[in-house]
């Protein structure tokens, strides 16, 4: 075991830098130069992805949260907090792989998760890093490292762990990054060729309007009662409050609400939504058959295809039969195939042309084979039908989360918190996981080049977040995306920070194999998860109620200041502290390029003065910092103007000064831009492709039921899932898997059961819940459960806890986004023998102690 190093409190850093305070390593950490930290007993504000906090401590310890004042309908999820602080798994000192420890990069890969781990001092972790970065540099350049960190972990400005991972290694030699999103990889891709612009974050026409105008509104794989529990900033759930004032107004207009999808959701049972059980991934045959009746009835609107739209008569052809496939799309050729009858397909195209409609699509529908189609078409049927841009008609497909459709306060707009500039060269998309575009005034950390270095002329080189496997397996290999070529660099190291692939990433037994190919993998973390137990080294990070910070609510309304409550628990670091430690290893001018001189709190300063003075010149008042920091947040109001906004009503009313960013400047049902591509798997308008796996296809013989992997309830993506929050719904141990009563007697499995889900890609046991929720022939299996594997770190061990990634494919969506899946085919069995233990929410032991 390791000895204690001796407490000291901070080191100033040489030369240039001299007077920056930063964290040393400590056994316990304490107070830096201008932090601050609350007195026990007296209650303090913080964020969470969950909502706003206050924060209870007593006795020293973080106890208990009430929700923040201004939010009316709080997530049950912020009651997660006190209980992942103090989690049982949670990281307590830094750690490396036993047989890394004794051979560096040259270890055998193969005993990643399955290897013992040592504790080592955060001297010996920081010059292990430092010195493996510089290797690696020396040996591959740059490119060879990658830094492209995905996840949702903290929602702070400063410490905001993607970020500065991407700033530290920006500075310290170079990284390979990624771009664009799991979430919405596939509609970030194809919106921009149809709308101009990306449709998963745009402001969507506001509910008060809704509630006034809309007569029928659609569900389209969509559930926000659910989603809206979270946000990538910090939802203050005003979309319930709304939804509340629709579900009354429904009840007086007799607005109709439908629900299409395998799945009766919470948002459908809310409204009490007709369902419309649609097969999986094949809501675009069903669109097209309604575009056909729309058409063939005469039921479409001309004027708004004629006036605002491009390209409908190679749509039109292709719906007629006279393209390439020579197919009339027929609602009853769609019935074949989406398995809803003829004649509903008919009465909702002749009920949504009929009534003011709101198409609400969501992005689980996206997450599948042929993503990039699914929107393409929502928004050419809501062309058709010809509301676009009228009160309470048209299409939205934000909805689905916590500011969709929630009026826009009167704030200052500023660029996202964790865009990081580099220079010359830029993370772009690739700066934030699901980042919006603007935020009251709060900028990013960024390096501004206040030094000279090699790091100014730096260009950052990325690829389709969702491609890490397939970019590790194939070093060199050259990729079609978005219109470009692409070469797979050669990775020699990771270093991930704020994310955890070993639950988001598809194709787990695939995905460890390909892990391998890393000579090094450095992870900070505050939890032992599936993808912390993968790492050679690992750094434990502080939650984000240890430390100070700023942030911002995703609807704009509000900045919050983030006040540390507790002392870490253990040896646990600040992120920004961690990589100012690996940079002195390098020298005193990296560490100013990555701090300018600024303290941690006087970063966190800047942020809030420069949302300030911008608020000023925008005739918003704002308190000075002084007063926000003492109070806890700052409020912003809604002008009345905000609360009618309709989507695209000034392009409506003038298409010419009000030009979409596309090259006709109008909506593309026929792209030109990515007809010239030639892509096989996306072609220049929206089209039924047959996905590799689906109820109709050759593989449902073995594998007949489908399998749908949503948002969770009681978790953010992983997180949450170390604490009694999954006592709420799991079944003897195991993530729920929803069957339909039909399937699951045929297999002689009852309610309560556990159950083996498997296909040729993996193993996973699971909780039946036998439910007539779900559409027979499919199940439903929430992503984010940990993964625990039986026999840790083996290519195909079964997951005894039920990760659905095990079982889904790492199969690109097309050459245009090169995205994610979120379905499969699968079978159920009722599982025989004794039921494993569960033992990934312990920490694992560590070698001598």
């Amino acid at each position: 075991m390791t000895k204690k190093m001796d407490r000291r409190s901070f080191l100033k850093v040489g030369g240039a830098a001299a007077g920056v305070a930063v964290a040393t390593v400590s056994a316990t950490a304490i107070p830096l130069v201008g932090d601050s930290i609350l007195q026990d007993g007296v209650d303090g504000v913080s964020a969470s992805h969950f909502g706003a906090v206050k924060t209870k401590v007593r006795n020293g310890r973080f106890e208990s949260v009430e929700a923040f004042e201004g939010d009316s309908y709080p997530s049950t999820l912020i009651q997660g907090l006190p209980a992942r602080t103090y989690a049982q798994d949670r990281i307590l000192y830094p750690c490396v792989r036993e047989g890394y420890l004794k051979h560096g990069y040259k270890s055998d890969k193969s005993k990643r998760g399955s290897d013992k781990y040592v504790r080592v001092s955060w001297e010996k972790a920081f010059d292990l890093i430092a010195d493996e970065l510089k290797r690696v540099y020396k040996s591959y350049g740059p490119d060879a490292v990658f830094g492209g960190s995905y996840g949702w972990f903290c929602v702070g400005s400063l410490n905001n762990p993607q970020a500065l991972v991407g700033r530290m290694l920006g500075v310290a030699g170079g990284y390979t990054s990624r771009t664009l999103t799991y979430s919405t990889h596939a509609i970030r891709a194809i919106t921009p060729y149809v709308t101009g612009g990306d449709e998963s974050s745009n402001q969507q026409t506001a509910y008060p309007n809704l509630i006034a105008n809309s007569e029928c509104i659609v569900f389209w794989s969509s559930d926000p009662i659910n989603t809206n529990q979270i946000a990538w900033g910090v939802p203050d759930h005003q979309s319930y409050e709304y939804m509340k004032q629709l579900k009354a107004e429904a009840k007086k207009r007799n607005i109709k609400f439908y629900c299409i999808d395998p799945v009766y959701n919470n948002t459908a049972m809310y409204f009490g939504a007709e369902h419309i059980k649609v097969r999986p991934t094949t809501d675009v045959a069903m669109m097209l058959g309604m575009a056909h009746y729309l058409y063939s009835e005469n039921l479409y609107s001309k004027e708004f295809v004629e006036k605002y739209t491009s390209g409908f008569a190679e749509f039109k052809a292709y719906l007629l039969g006279e393209g390439e496939d020579k197919v009339i799309k027929t609602p009853e050729w769609a019935a074949k195939i989406c398995g809803v009858e003829a004649s509903v397909i008919k009465m909702l195209a002749k009920e949504f042309a009929s009534k003011r409609t709101m198409l609400m699509g969501g992005w689980g529908f996206q997450r599948a084979h042929h993503g990039e189609q699914p929107h393409w078409m929502l928004i050419t049927l809501a062309s058709m039908l010809g509301q676009i841009g009228l009160a309470g008609g048209g299409f939205g497909c934000a909805y689905h989360y916590s500011d969709g459709g929630v009026p826009a306060p009167a704030a200052a707009t500023g660029n996202p918190l964790s865009d990081v500039k580099m220079g010359n060269g830029s993370q772009g998309a690739a700066a934030s996981a699901d980042a919006p575009a603007a935020s009251p005034g709060l900028t990013g950390i960024s390096v501004n080049s206040k030094v000279d270095g090699p790091w100014k002329q730096r260009k950052i080189p990325v690829i389709p977040v969702s491609r890490i496997v397939e970019c590790l397996e194939n070093p060199g290999r050259e990729i079609l995306f978005d219109g470009k070529k692409l070469t797979y660099p050669d990775l020699k190291m990771a270093y991930w920070a704020g994310g955890n692939p070993f639950h988001h990433h598809q194709d787990r037994n695939r995905m460890i194999k390909a892990w391998q190919k890393f000579e090094t993998f450095v992870v900070n973390e505050c939890f032992w998860t599936a993808t912390a137990r993968m790492a050679d080294i690992v750094l434990p990070a502080t939650t984000e109620q240890e430390r100070n910070d700023i942030t911002k609510s995703h609807t704009n309304s509000y900045i919050f200041a983030m006040k540390k409550a507790v002392e870490p628990v253990g040896e646990a670091m600040d992120d920004f502290d961690i990589f100012v430690n690996i940079l002195r290893r390098f020298s005193a001018a990296e560490v100013l390029a990555f701090t300018e001189g600024k303290s941690k709190m006087e970063w966190i300063k800047s942020f809030y003065d420069e949302s300030y003075n911008k608020a000023k010149k925008s005739g918003v008042a704002m308190p000075a910092f002084d007063e926000f920091w003492e109070k806890g947040f700052v409020k912003f109001e809604t002008p009345e103007a905000a609360k009618n906004f309709i989507k695209y009503k000034t392009f409506r009313d003038n298409p010419v000064t009000n030009r979409l960013g596309t090259p006709s400047g109008k909506i593309e049902i026929f792209s030109k831009k990515i007809a010239g591509y030639g892509y096989k798997e996306c072609k220049g308008h929206p089209t039924w492709f047959e996905p590799m796996e689906w109820l109709g296809s050759s593989v449902a013989k073995e594998f007949p039921l489908n399998l749908v992997s949503p948002h969770p309830k009681y978790r953010l993506h992983s997180q949450l899932n170390n604490t009694w929050l999954r006592d709420l719904e799991e079944v003897q141990g195991r993530e729920p898997i929803w069957m339909h009563p039909k399937d699951a007697a045929k297999r002689g499995i009852q309610n309560g059961d556990v159950v083996r889900i498997f296909n040729k890609r993996g193993q996973v046991l699971g909780g039946a819940v036998v439910t007539e929720a779900v559409m027979e022939g499919v199940v439903r299996m929430q992503e984010g459960a940990w993964y625990d594997p039986k026999e840790p770190g083996k290519i195909g061990s079964l997951c005894v806890h039920g990760d659905v990634n095990v079982l889904i494919a790492d199969v690109p969506t097309s050459e245009l986004a090169q995205g994610n899946q979120a379905t499969a085919l699968v079978e159920i069995e009722k599982f025989k023998g004794e039921i494993p233990a569960i033992g990934i929410f312990k920490a694992p032991v560590m070698k001598g102690m």
